[in-house]
């Protein structure tokens, strides 16, 4: 499923990014079928220890750059279930993370960059999801609560409350 700033131009307001983020289910025994050979059969250059070792890793992302651009592709890797919602992109059917996972995502991005104005692109999509998509925003601030994101998220609807 697509997650980050295809997701959120997705649920939000379009814009433009250098990397696709995309989450992978896969599990460890799975590797060679369901991640490395696909990949490699579109085009893509695999370093498989990179792969296994980030998959043992708790971090699982890996970033693979395009030669012959300035566009990179990371790949989350996870082991559970997906929370996914149907969708399209360019008349294509496809898959994104489901808009209140990521905009937890999001608030985690905000409170971990250093200095906040740094976070300027991850406030905006989520003003902009909260805005133009249905969003249960009564399960996202139980989990917000839980993450210790709430005061962000609450900021950013007071904010966008007085642009809008």
């Amino acid at each position: 499923m697509f997650t980050g700033a295809l997701a959120a131009s997705y649920y939000g307001t379009p814009r433009t990014t250098i990397d696709v983020d995309v989450v992978v289910k896969v599990s460890e025994k799975e590797l060679e079928t369901n991640l490395i050979a696909p990949l490699r059969t579109a085009g893509i250059q695999v370093d498989e220890r990179k792969i296994r070792e980030a998959f043992k890793s708790g971090y699982r992302i890996i970033t693979f750059r395009d030669k012959r651009s300035p566009f990179t592709l990371d790949i989350i890797l996870s082991d559970k279930k997906l929370r996914k919602q149907s969708g399209t992109i360019l008349g294509l059917s496809t898959f994104y993370q489901v808009p209140e996972d990521l905009i937890l995502a999001k608030l985690r991005m905000i409170k971990a960059t250093v200095p906040r104005e740094r976070a300027q692109k991850d406030k905006e999509d989520v003003k902009a999801i909260l805005r133009e998509s249905k969003v249960n925003v009564d399960a996202l601030k139980r989990h917000a609560r839980k993450e210790n994101t709430l005061n962000i998220l609450e900021e950013l609807e007071e904010d966008d409350s007085h642009e809008h």
